[in-house]
Formats: C-alpha cells, sequence, structure tokens
C-alpha cells in the first residue's frame, strides 16, 4: 500500500470528489440526496468499492458531527467528509466559486469579483479535498473529481498520488477565450485542470475553448481531443453531455396517482386550453425574467382570448426554486421575476383566474412529475446553462409522445434535443415567436418531434453516460 494511503480509511478503486457528498440532514438523521447523479455515481461506487469524499452540508463542526458521515455507507459507498468552516465557505464557496467561477462561466451575465484572500482559501480546500482523496484511494485507484468547485484538485492529488487514474468533469460551462483572460488565476486553473487523465465538458465548444486556451496561455502542444502538459502527459479533452435517470422519471410517469395529479393540477389551473412550464433555480442565468416579458407579449397577441371570467385558456406555472439567497445578484434577480409576475398577472388575470402561477420553493421529483405531464408545452430558456437537465426530464416524462418542448440554444441539451423549438433567449420576439409556434404547431409534429427527442434521451441516459466517461478514462489511463 502507498505511503500516502491512510491505514485507517477503507482502500478504494474508485473515489467520486464533488463539493457536496449525497446526503442532507433531515431533522438530526442523516438521508440520501435525491436526483438522478446521485443515483448513477452511487450506482458506480457499488459496483467498484467506492467512496464519495465531499462536504457534508454543515460548518464548524466538532469531531464528534465529522465522524457520523465519515463512517456512514450509503448504497454500499463509504463518505469520507471533508470540512469546512464558516470563513472557508464565505471565501472558497461563496466568494470564488459563486462570485468569480460562477458569473465568468455563464458568459459574465454578472461582474466577477475576484478576491486574492479568497484565492487562497480556495486553493486551501481544494488542497484539503485533494488529501482526503489521496488517503481514500488504493494503490492504482480511479478518482473522479467533479465541477468548478474543485479546479486544483486534479494537479494537486496528481502531486500526492502519481499512480492514480484522475478524471475530471465540468457541470458548467466553460468560457471563450476573451472571458477567461479576465481570471487572475487563469494559467493555475488550466494547469489544476491538467492534471487530470481525462477532462470533460458538456458541450464540444467547452471542450475547444480549454484547448485553445492551454495552448494560448501555457504554450504546450495540443489539438481537438489532447492536450501536452507541462509535465509531460498527454490529457485527453471531450464532451461528455450529462443526462438523467430515465427510469425513475418513466416509472413514476405511468404511477396512476401521479396522473391523476396532474389531471388535478389542469383542473385547479381552470382547465385551461394550453399550460405553459417553467422549472429553474432562481438564478439570474435562467432567463425567468425575459420568459416572463415575452410571455406577457404572447398574452397581449391573445388578448381576445386569454381572460375570461370563467377562466384564463393560457397560463404558465412557473416554479422557481431558492438558491444563494443572501447574494445581492440573487436577491436583486427574484425582485425583479416577482415584480414581473405581479405586472403579468395584473394586466391580464381574471378575479380568481392568475395567468402566472408563481410557485418559490423546491419540489420532489414526485412532485415535478405530475408538472411535467399536466404541460402543454416547456419553457427552457437559460441565458447560458451547462446542460439543463429539465428539459431531458420533461421529454422522459412524455410517454405518449405529446407536449412541446421550447429550448435555449444556449443549454448544453440544444445540441441532442435538436427536435425542441431552438430559440435565442436575449430576443423576446423570438421567444414570443417560439410559443406562438408551439400554441399552433400540427399534432403529428408534436408527436413526431418528441418521440425523437425521447429516443435521444433514453438511449443516452445518466447511466450510460457515467459508464461512458469512465470507460474513457480507464482507456486513457491504460495509455499512459
Amino acid at each position: 500500500m502507498s505511503d500516502d494511503v491512510d491505514a485507517t480509511v477503507r482502500a478504494h478503486h474508485l473515489v467520486i470528489v464533488a463539493n457536496r457528498l449525497p446526503i442532507h440532514d433531515v431533522d438530526g438523521e442523516w438521508r440520501r440526496s435525491p436526483g438522478g447523479l446521485v443515483s448513477a455515481m452511487l450506482g458506480v461506487l457499488r459496483s467498484r468499492t467506492g467512496a464519495w469524499v465531499g462536504w457534508n452540508g454543515k460548518l464548524d463542526q466538532t469531531e464528534d458531527d465529522l465522524a457520523l458521515p465519515t463512517i456512514q455507507e450509503i448504497d454500499g459507498a463509504d463518505l469520507v467528509s471533508v470540512p469546512l468552516s464558516s470563513d472557508e465557505f464565505s471565501h472558497y464557496y461563496e466568494g470564488v466559486a459563486n462570485g468569480a467561477l460562477w458569473p465568468l462561466f455563464h458568459d459574465a451575465i454578472r461582474e466577477s469579483t475576484f478576491d486574492a484572500d479568497s484565492w487562497v482559501t480556495y486553493r486551501e480546500v481544494n488542497r484539503r479535498f485533494a488529501t482526503a482523496t489521496a488517503r481514500s484511494a488504493a494503490p492504482g485507484a480511479t478518482a473522479w473529481i467533479h465541477d468548478y468547485h474543485l479546479l486544483l484538485v486534479p494537479a494537486m492529488l496528481r502531486e500526492i498520488r502519481p499512480d492514480l487514474v484522475i478524471g475530471f468533469f465540468l457541470h458548467i460551462p466553460f468560457p471563450p477565450q476573451e472571458l477567461f483572460m479576465r481570471m487572475p488565476w487563469r494559467e493555475e486553473i488550466l494547469r489544476g485542470m491538467l492534471g487530470a487523465d481525462l477532462v470533460g465538458f458538456q458541450r464540444s465548444v467547452g471542450a475547444e475553448n480549454f484547448v485553445a486556451l492551454c495552448r494560448r496561455l501555457l504554450g504546450v502542444e495540443a489539438d481537438h481531443d489532447q492536450v501536452h502538459s507541462e509535465d509531460d502527459r498527454r490529457v485527453r479533452v471531450g464532451a461528455f453531455p450529462i443526462s438523467i435517470d430515465v427510469h425513475e422519471i418513466e416509472q413514476l410517469a405511468r404511477r396512476p396517482d401521479i396522473g391523476a395529479r396532474a389531471v388535478e393540477i389542469r383542473e385547479r389551473l381552470g382547465n385551461p386550453t394550453t399550460v405553459f412550464l417553467g422549472v429553474d433555480r432562481l438564478d439570474y442565468t435562467k432567463g425567468i425574467d425575459l420568459r416572463l416579458i415575452s410571455f406577457g407579449s404572447l398574452l397581449r397577441a391573445h388578448t381576445d382570448t386569454t381572460s375570461t371570467p370563467q377562466s384564463a385558456p393560457i397560463v404558465l406555472v412557473q416554479v422557481a426554486v431558492p438558491g444563494r439567497q443572501g447574494v445581492e445578484s440573487y436577491v436583486e434577480e427574484r425582485r425583479t421575476v416577482e415584480q414581473l409576475v405581479g405586472s403579468v398577472n395584473g394586466e391580464h388575470a381574471a378575479i380568481g383566474y392568475p395567468v402566472v402561477h408563481y410557485i418559490r420553493r423546491g419540489l420532489t421529483l414526485e412532485e415535478l412529475v405530475p408538472l411535467y405531464l399536466a404541460a402543454d408545452i416547456m419553457l427552457v430558456t437559460p441565458r447560458r446553462d451547462g446542460m439543463n437537465l429539465v428539459a431531458k426530464e420533461f421529454v422522459a416524462a412524455r410517454l405518449h409522445d405529446r407536449g412541446v418542448l421550447i429550448l435555449s440554444e444556449f443549454a448544453g441539451a440544444a445540441d441532442e434535443l435538436t427536435d425542441a423549438i431552438l430559440v435565442n433567449p436575449h430576443d423576446p420576439d423570438a421567444v414570443e415567436m417560439a410559443m406562438d409556434m408551439a400554441l399552433t404547431m400540427d399534432p403529428d409534429e408534436v408527436e413526431h418531434r418528441m418521440s425523437n427527442m425521447r429516443k435521444v434521451v433514453t438511449t443516452h441516459d445518466v447511466h450510460e453516460w457515467a459508464r461512458t466517461f469512465l470507460c474513457d478514462l480507464t482507456e486513457t489511463g491504460d495509455d499512459g
């Protein structure tokens, strides 16, 4: 066993490394977190004697607090907890991850804040994650590191454990050169990511941006699918579009109680002719405000039919999941969205029949699937998104090939779901035209488009995504 493997920790052949562990605290009890990605990752770990390294969501913990999730097993996988203090969380998570990286990687829709002290903490926390991973991995094991919180971990881990096969996957977009050049720590980030044997992105354009920046800033040899790192390794680069747990969605969509709930939802909406649906995190990248403006314009164009004393024939249900509520830009986004909801309802609603039904809370998958079934038209119009799994969840739920998806060109899902109505979300007239097109689309065309999209989603689910990445990573490690 390597000297860097902690003898007190079981050595694992596969280690998943992410900012968060796949658990959350419910009234003092640790429970598995929901979601297809968690299911896929735990399924892979279960088959490979694996561990998950991450933060458990609690700050300033005592040794006793840390011991519980560290020794806990979930679905056959060990959980290794990485502690964070309140000060570290403020600098590493809020200051760098969400204050500097998130805005810049999403087209600089909001200005990034670059703080040198926060970067020092980000580096220190990444080192802690790398050390915890090194101690948990068996000799020659595979480590799979995830997302923008841990950009430096691949190189740090390779320095500690050169025997490991290391993969890195970025779940958010990777920016073009002119934006990335704003980053004060740009070379360190690239070198951090190049510590991996395989670097994966949601879209080919992200991989191309990364390769071009490595060539430009580090002066290394690089082509479309590989970079020769400064330590003379061949790092493979590619697109691995993530997906969802299709089987889980389809099982829920087939349940009689879920179907009955969908019928009940339409009844409670006043049995409208058309139900539009949006499901998003309340984030400035999601374009909820632009969508509401376009929806208001659509209603004006249909002013003769949109509002009667009996019902509203066209309605929008907008779910906005709260997030990062203490950050000013998110407070501002919530204020803007809620003002627009009030404005559209004030102009178009009848007494007892709003045209926008606004839900500002998180919903479980069992609550979301009835909404997917109750809707006629799904609006997924982010300004920029790495993938957007809501679009794929909606498609997976449409068992009878009915329903229309309006999808932003700037979401990763647009590369695969080409039978959606693709739209530029920055153009309110184009979004309105897309809504009108969806309202009047021939039923045979609706069915044809949805059938094609369902084939794409069911063929490439989240389990296939994980298998493909790990298979390519294994081949890359063997080549090395």
